[in-house]
């Protein structure tokens, strides 16, 4: 019932084992009382945290660095809700928030759509009736657009230009209405998407072609929970699901030159056969023949057995989040 968000410093690199394992211990810098369970969080800016409750609302928590304390700076209370916000327990969860500072869009259990402003006490925007099933995940396509999973299989494509209340484009995946609780789009290929689902399939999509996906790719043994493209590498992917599994999904072509980390997996490593191709041409994800590339998935996580639940990189630092209440830290990704 009462939980926390919580600031953590993870020290520097300097400390990083030979294996890429921290030495030294996180230092928890803050923490402050958090009402509802925390769905979805994210920065806002240096020191701002806008994060997503299962009580519908939806709070920015300002991180103050000189004294290290956090404070909230801004709540939309109740901004997901079933029945009418002025129910005492109307909340319907708030299951994903982006940002685009400072802009901020929250997606929930009640298919609705906000458009945040900070420092703004009202939304900008409500869809009201953006979906008649769970909004699980959002994303920005571009500054204006944004794009919506839900919990039948739809990717829905939202302009904020528009004053109707409709999907500017909708793609699904046909027959089997596999609900979608991740999504992720390439950083500089706005067009590429990414998702995951309840079945562990992972989905690319070419937003400008078709309503189907481009290719899907047996992966996980459970739910998928999170997938994110490289930030800055986004030939690299990863995923982690309710199986106990992380997996690093690797496009580049240069496999043969790279260091052996990627073996660690041992007989988790897969290989496809390949051709080189030019990557600046044709980005290895929208190939729907895996034969023409070479895609090496390694579970950087062989023996966990309990789930991985959320994820996130930067640079050579992949931290992710367990059901056993641990948050890890690899530091040598690419090392």
């Amino acid at each position: 019932q009462d939980n926390r968000v919580s600031v953590w410093s993870v020290g520097d690199l300097g400390n990083a084992g030979l294996n890429g394992e921290y030495q030294g211990e996180p230092q928890l810098l803050c923490d402050i009382r958090h009402n509802g369970d925390v769905m979805d969080m994210q920065f806002l800016d240096q020191e701002r945290i806008v994060v997503a409750s299962s009580t519908g609302t939806v709070t920015v928590f300002r991180h103050h660095q000189n004294n290290q304390t956090l404070s909230a700076n801004q709540r939309w209370e109740k901004a997901h809700y079933h029945v009418d916000q002025d129910t005492p327990c109307g909340g319907a969860a708030c299951t994903g928030v982006i940002c685009n500072n400072p802009e901020i869009v929250t997606v929930g259990e009640d298919g609705r759509i906000n458009l945040f402003r900070a420092d703004q006490k009202d939304a900008v925007r409500t869809i009201d009736n953006a979906d008649s099933s769970t909004l699980h995940a959002v994303t920005f396509l571009r500054t204006v657009e944004i794009l919506t999973v839900n919990s039948i299989g739809q990717l829905k494509i939202w302009d904020f230009r528009q004053q109707r209340n409709e999907p500017s484009q909708i793609l699904s995946l046909t027959g089997d209405r596999v609900p979608l609780h991740c999504v992720d789009r390439h950083p500089n290929q706005q067009h590429i998407v990414a998702t995951g689902g309840q079945d562990g399939m992972l989905s690319i999509w070419d937003i400008r072609q078709g309503t189907m996906p481009v290719s899907l790719l047996n992966a996980h043994e459970a739910e998928m929970w999170e997938v994110h493209f490289h930030p800055s590498n986004p030939d690299h992917l990863f995923t982690c699901s309710e199986d106990g599994s992380l997996w690093h999904w690797d496009t580049s072509t240069d496999v043969s030159e790279k260091p052996s980390f990627l073996h660690q997996g041992g007989r988790s490593t897969t290989y496809f056969s390949h051709n080189t191709i030019n990557q600046s041409v044709v980005s290895a994800w929208l190939s729907n023949d895996p034969t023409k590339d070479r895609m090496e998935i390694t579970n950087l996580i062989p023996n966990q057995t309990l789930s991985v639940n959320s994820l996130d990189i930067l640079g050579p630092c992949l931290v992710y989040g367990t059901d056993a209440e641990a948050i890890y830290v690899n530091r040598q990704l690419f090392a």
